[in-house]
């Protein structure tokens, strides 16, 4: 998972669990917070019947038989005055929840009961609003908390994202141009990412410093290589050839004939063991061009032309059912080597009378070649270790388990994905899967 995305889904996480916290908070504290509406709206109702009181108000009020005001049909709202006797003088106001009885409806009212004096006189004024009022206020306060929390959650996701975006984008650049996008530690470029983050500046200089390492490694390693191949592959030459004189002298006994032969044969393994590895280590370290236009169609007769004999010997019934001739910019002298060491193997692991087959197919635009065989087959161990350097698809048969070592390395320097499946006594399928 990227950091970025991590940081996204931490700050989403937490403003949510905090807007949650808040949310709780507010409803548990809105009964509270409605009932303190409704009163103070009780209150100021009152303020302003006592502020324009007069004399006409308070003979309409106490003479009315009906109790509501300006709402009286849907009986949200009603207001009372009454006289009260001398002895309940106390100037009180209260406000309480309760029943009421009115035109013959029963409603639970919010009241405020307020007792005030009118000159000389002493009145109960009693102003009363229905609890769907109260309800109607909680609704309200519920409906624009959900919108303002929401908002601030969208508001705030959105701006921690690309913050976060904007934070770490010298990070992903760093990561594509100095590892991902690097096949050459020599054509490595050792210029900075741009960027105010200090962290982001200490990541890129390790891995500039890591990649001179690397360079000089690499170059020592490619140096030595070139050394040893000669300084190996020489005194082999010598010791050839002196075998070679031997084996022309008058006389020779056949048991140091014999000997001599098993020299010859000893050192013949040797130099081609020294040039597969030569071949492998040039491949990894790009000294080969990519400039040839390549036929597939073509580098695959050419094979054949070369194993006739070998594919004759064994029986082998050999077909080639290409639909196309795809064509690609690579390095010709190593696609044929793939592709000879491929039928190489098919041949060479085929049981007598056996099959190899090669066909194509396009899918996900990439052009696919099988190559398949009928012979022993690997188990799936030796499958998944087939591109190891030494180790053989089959330990019973002479070799030295480089061919598929070079395979691989060829594909991987022109970019060719390799599958190999395998069944043991039921033959084998490599497939090369080229990119259009």
């Amino acid at each position: 998972m990227k950091l970025q995305v991590k940081f996204s889904l931490y700050n989403a996480v937490t403003k949510i669990a905090i807007i949650l916290i808040l949310g709780a908070i507010i409803l548990f504290s809105l009964d509270r917070l409605a009932y303190n509406q409704l009163d103070n709206r009780l209150i100021k109702k009152k303020n302003k019947i006592i502020k324009n009181l007069n004399n006409n108000e308070i003979d309409s009020l106490l003479n009315k038989e009906q109790s509501f005001t300006d709402y009286n049909i849907l009986k949200e709202e009603f207001i009372v005055l009454t006289d009260i006797p001398d002895n309940q003088k106390d100037s009180t106001s209260k406000v309480f929840t309760e029943k009421r009885e009115i035109e013959g409806d029963i409603e639970v009212y919010r009241i405020l009961n307020y007792k005030f004096s009118y000159h000389t006189n002493w009145y109960n004024l009693e102003i009363g609003e229905t609890m769907t009022a109260l309800q109607s206020i909680k609704n309200s306060i519920r409906f624009y908390m959900l919108i303002v929390l929401v908002a601030a959650l969208l508001i705030t996701l959105v701006a921690d994202f690309t913050f976060s975006n904007f934070l770490l984008k010298p990070f992903y650049r760093i990561i594509d141009k100095k590892i991902n996008l690097v096949d050459d530690p020599t054509h490595y470029n050792y210029q900075n990412i741009p960027t105010s983050t200090s962290d982001f500046k200490i990541l890129d200089n390790s891995i500039n410093s890591l990649m001179r390492k690397i360079n000089t490694l690499f170059a020592l390693e490619k140096q030595f290589i070139a050394n040893v191949s000669h300084e190996l592959l020489t005194p082999i030459s010598i010791l050839s050839t002196r075998f070679e004189n031997m084996l022309n002298t008058p006389d020779i006994p056949v048991g140091h004939e014999n000997k001599i032969y098993a020299s010859l044969k000893t050192l013949n393994r040797l130099k081609v063991i020294i040039n597969s590895l030569l071949l492998i280590s040039k491949v990894e370290n790009n000294q080969y061009l990519k400039t040839e236009e390549i036929s597939l169609q073509q580098e695959i007769d050419d094979i054949y032309e070369d194993l006739e004999d070998r594919i004759a010997d064994k029986n082998i019934s050999y077909s080639a059912n290409l639909s196309k001739d795809f064509h690609f910019t690579g390095n010709k002298a190593l696609i044929h080597t793939l592709l000879i060491n491929i039928i190489n193997n098919a041949i060479k692991y085929n049981v007598d009378s056996g099959v190899i087959a090669i066909t194509d197919k396009t899918e996900d635009e990439q052009y696919i070649l099988t190559i398949s065989d009928t012979g022993s087959g690997m188990s799936p161990a030796l499958v998944e270790n087939a591109f190891d350097r030494f180790k053989r698809g089959n330990s019973e048969e002479n070799g030295f388990g480089l061919g598929l070592a070079i395979v691989q390395s060829i594909a991987r320097f022109h970019k060719i994905d390799v599958d190999i499946k395998s069944e043991e006594h039921k033959g084998t399928n490599i497939s090369l899967s080229f990119s259009k």
